[in-house]
């Protein structure tokens, strides 16, 4: 099992806070060789640590009308299946996995109380889904 070394953990810290920084910055800042910064970021994604890129709109972004999180019961052995299904959905804007009576907690964007409504339920037709629980975000504070 591949294990990140201090190197990898620093590198992994910078990209968390910067995903498109540089390369040569990254080598700058972390005191080592272009070279070796990526080579090390292609064995973490060999070794699935980093498993793509995303990107984080602001504010003032225009954002879906409704907007829920959703807590999910899964299924331990059907976990990964049910993470692969909502991971591509596009009206899925995060997925947490997590501690507690919940084992996932999702964040969904939709249009409208009734397109919201038909995403919820294809969700809970997830093989592997157990109970749900929905809740309306009413306002964010930034």
């Amino acid at each position: 099992m591949f294990k990140p070394d201090p190197i990898d953990q620093g590198l992994l810290n910078l990209l968390r806070a910067n995903a498109r920084i540089s390369v040569v910055e990254l080598a700058k800042k972390l005191g080592v060789s272009r070279a070796t910064v990526q080579n090390r970021i292609r064995r973490l994604e060999e070794n699935e640590i980093i498993l793509g890129y995303t990107l984080l709109l602001g504010s003032k972004t225009q954002k879906q009308e409704v907007q829920a999180m959703m807590c999910i019961s899964a299924e331990s052995a059907s976990e990964a299946g049910v993470i692969a299904q909502l991971r591509g959905n596009p009206n899925i804007a995060a997925i947490h996995h997590t501690t507690g009576q919940w084992d996932l907690i999702v964040e969904i964007q939709a249009e409208s109380l009734s397109s919201l409504n038909k995403i919820v339920g294809a969700i809970r037709l997830i093989e592997g889904v157990g109970s749900t629980e929905t809740n309306l975000l009413l306002d964010t504070y930034e």
